[in-house]
């Protein structure tokens, strides 16, 4: 009974702090996850009060809270979508990965963890935050932007990347060797192709198997069979997540819409709960020794990713300053880096104080960046322009010598 006690006074203390952390994030212009980040430092080992007697629970609900995460993120794009962003996307998908990760996986050969560990934080500096950018976007009301198609793209082709790394990752975590990872990647690659199928040529079928008028109905049968296939999918060694992302991108119409809109609170709730998991799960004295290499590889990839959106918004023939928003829209690194860093810190330790501190960095810095990235492009460049200007107006009229002066001249000059 005492134990019982003890948790239901910690979790709910856990929940009206994330609610408060949330509506005050809310009210700075804030995304609410690098505050749950520092809630689980402060209340973690190490922390000013750590909590025992909910740790179980909490991570029971972190794993709920990547699940759900992953599966609303599928919710957003129909098969369609997904084969179409694909085929007029993947030069850029391919420009992201190298830009991206390239600068993680030298961080952690320089750091000294070896292939797991490097391809592990290459990783979490490859993949944007999908939740954070969704919300920049909605709050600076951007949704109707040309440009807006491109970021989604590349988060798309992000997303369904995850499918193949995801499983890779694991297996090599695993150490189940060069043969056993190109099972995982082979079992991986033909799930996905086979939901992928599913979607595209009976997606009515399972929609319609799915839905129901009844609320309670439609939300018992989804939430079930996302754990379920989660389930199925992590005993396949293809990752939870990337099941629940299957399932989402397998539902389409009327019943997509009714589950996202009876989902999205339980998934704002468990999503809270992982990322304050997280936190919980890293001693803060380990924060401060890495808080130089964290900042310089968040530096790094800022540019890397401005990259990225201007590269993807030039071959879509988007004007100079719409690039610049989407490479500064795509900083912000979030859930997928945690759960990356999640899978990898058992293997390596290491890897979890740096990519809290990346995390923390980058997801404050991509609402930044968003915002300012193309006024400040926009007035360097036309700095540099009126300079280049003058200097050409200097080249081709220069002002005479004394020893070309007419005496008329010569008399305005000495006057």
């Amino acid at each position: 009974m005492h134990d019982t006690t003890a948790l239901l006074v910690e979790l709910g203390s856990v929940i009206l702090g994330l609610g408060i952390i949330g509506r005050f994030a809310g009210r700075i212009g804030l995304s609410p996850i690098p505050l749950y980040l520092l809630a689980g430092l402060a209340f973690g080992e190490g922390g000013l009060l750590p909590l025992g007697a909910s740790e179980e629970f909490t991570a029971i609900g972190a794993e709920i809270g990547v699940i759900l995460l992953l599966m609303l993120l599928g919710l957003e794009y129909s098969a369609s979508e997904l084969v179409t962003s694909l085929k007029t996307q993947y030069p850029s998908g391919v420009v992201d990965f190298v830009l991206n990760a390239t600068p993680g996986a030298i961080a952690g050969l320089v750091l000294g963890w070896g292939p797991v560990g490097a391809v592990a934080l290459a990783g979490v500096t490859w993949i944007s935050s999908s939740g954070v950018i969704a919300k920049v976007m909605t709050d600076m009301g951007r949704l109707g932007n040309r440009e807006t198609p491109v970021i989604l793209g590349v988060l798309v082709i992000e997303d369904l990347a995850m499918a193949v790394y995801l499983p890779l990752l694991t297996a090599m975590l695993a150490g189940v060797g060069l043969a056993g990872g190109s099972i995982a990647l082979l079992i991986a690659l033909g799930t996905v192709g086979f939901v992928l199928y599913l979607a595209l040529r009976h997606g009515r079928l399972i929609s319609r198997a799915v839905s129901s008028d009844n609320p309670e109905m439609l939300l018992l049968v989804v939430l079930g069979l996302t754990v379920l296939v989660a389930g199925v999918a992590q005993q396949l060694q293809v990752s939870a997540a990337v099941g629940a992302f299957l399932v989402g991108i397998a539902l389409s119409g009327e019943v997509a819409e009714g589950a996202r809109k009876l989902l999205t609170p339980l998934r704002d709730l468990f999503a809270a709960v992982f990322f304050v998991f997280f936190g919980l799960s890293t001693d803060p004295a380990e924060i401060p020794p890495v808080l130089l290499p964290a900042a310089l590889l968040a530096i790094v990839t800022v540019f890397t990713k401005i990259g990225t959106g201007w590269y993807a918004s030039r071959r879509a023939g988007i004007g100079p300053r719409g690039r610049w928003r989407a490479g500064g829209t795509l900083v912000a690194r979030g859930e997928f880096s945690i759960v990356i860093a999640g899978l990898a810190v058992a293997t390596e330790p290491r890897i979890g104080p740096i990519a809290t501190a990346y995390v923390l960095i980058l997801v404050i810095a991509g609402p930044l960046t968003a915002r300012w990235t193309e006024p400040v492009a926009s007035r360097l460049q036309a700095a540099l322009a009126g300079k280049r200007q003058k200097q050409a107006v200097t080249r081709d009229d220069p002002m005479p010598s004394h020893d070309d002066l007419t005496p008329e001249h010569a008399g305005r000059e000495s006057g």
